[in-house]
């Protein structure tokens, strides 16, 4: 990639050619039936087509797909060309199911949609998945319209191969500041608790989502992907559909988001890139992590609202993330419906 001119504060995290050929050393490419642990805790440096025949069997418990979006782009040496709607389901659907026998029964599914592609994304989940939630997420950034409405929303499609599933309610409350801080007869707090720094309430999320901040160049977790996604949505994602221990795969790993935010909550990962520069940009942000847990957003167990006085709080700094990266507040709940 060309180099950029940069403001002195800025924290875009770069890649020399030096550390790209350093990093490179540890990139797998598959070319035959691979065991777990061979795969565990690593990022593939390979066209998905090639590398799906080679995944074992039942081997991950949640799987996060952020695929190319149906827009012109281009993703440092690849290149998406917009397709007809329709086409772009017929892009997606081969591949995507061809990745579900590496699925436990037990596993859940999130795929990464915009507006324009949600629709056609929802008929290809359900032909082989329980569709149960379409969550909302709203981007603080996002180019104005002289003639429409702004579009700064992203959709998210939570679905489960079985209904016997991990959905960890407690480990992905929000905590927000109370704006009626009601009290009992005795004057004690209702619901809410008091705090020196003010008063707070912890809620249930919806699948909407107002709290997330896009990377941009001030965050150390941004990079020059384009459409690299907040580690707080990551961290939501991963704490509320997987325990400690259990195993992530990211089919279009970009910089290495979810492998980062899955080795920072204890989870074992397995990251899928075409290009070969994020695929060594991932491999330098899971470098960091075995230094920085931090997660901008996340502290004390849980979610802060956006600007919220203890927004920069990290989990390193809080002291109160277990070893093996369960949230201490959380329960580990396998729901069964």
């Amino acid at each position: 990639m060309g180099k950029k001119q940069r403001a002195p504060q800025n924290r875009t995290m770069t890649l020399s050619n030096l550390e790209q050929r350093m990093y490179k050393k540890r990139l797998l490419r598959l070319n035959k039936p691979t065991p777990v642990h061979s795969l565990e805790n690593k990022t593939i440096n390979q066209n998905i087509h090639e590398a799906i025949p080679f995944l074992p069997s039942s081997f991950v418990d949640l799987l996060f797909i952020d695929p190319p979006y149906n827009l012109t782009k281009s993703f440092n040496s690849n290149y998406f060309k917009e397709m007809a709607p329709q086409e772009y389901g017929l892009w997606f659907e081969p591949w995507f199911e061809r990745i579900l026998p590496a699925l436990k029964t037990t596993a859940s599914v999130y795929v990464c949609s915009d507006w324009r592609s949600s629709g056609i994304l929802q008929q290809v989940l359900q032909k082989f998945l329980t569709v149960r939630n379409r969550i909302t997420w709203e981007r603080d950034k996002g180019r104005g319209a002289r003639s429409n409405w702004k579009n700064n929303t992203e959709d998210l499609w939570f679905c489960t191969v079985s209904d016997d599933y991990t959905f960890n309610i407690d480990a992905v409350k929000i905590r927000k500041k109370v704006i009626a801080p009601y009290t009992d007869d005795d004057g004690e707090p209702k619901d809410w608790q008091k705090t020196g720094s003010g008063n707070f309430r912890l809620t249930h999320p919806s699948n909407i989502w107002t709290d997330l901040t896009i990377p941009f160049w001030s965050m150390p977790e941004n990079t020059d992907h384009p459409a690299q996604k907040p580690e707080k949505l990551l961290a939501k994602i991963i704490l509320a559909s997987s325990n400690s221990g259990d195993f992530v795969l990211d089919p279009f790993a970009g910089s290495g988001t979810t492998s980062v935010v899955a080795k920072k909550l204890g989870r074992r990962y397995l990251g899928i890139e075409l290009d070969e520069f994020y695929a060594c940009l991932a491999e330098k942000r899971l470098a960091r992590a075995e230094a920085d847990k931090s997660i901008q957003g996340y502290a004390e167990d849980v979610f802060w609202e956006r600007n919220s006085l203890h927004e920069q709080k990290s989990i390193s700094a809080s002291g109160k993330l277990s070893k093996n990266g369960k949230a201490s507040g959380g329960q580990n709940l396998r729901r069964a419906k």
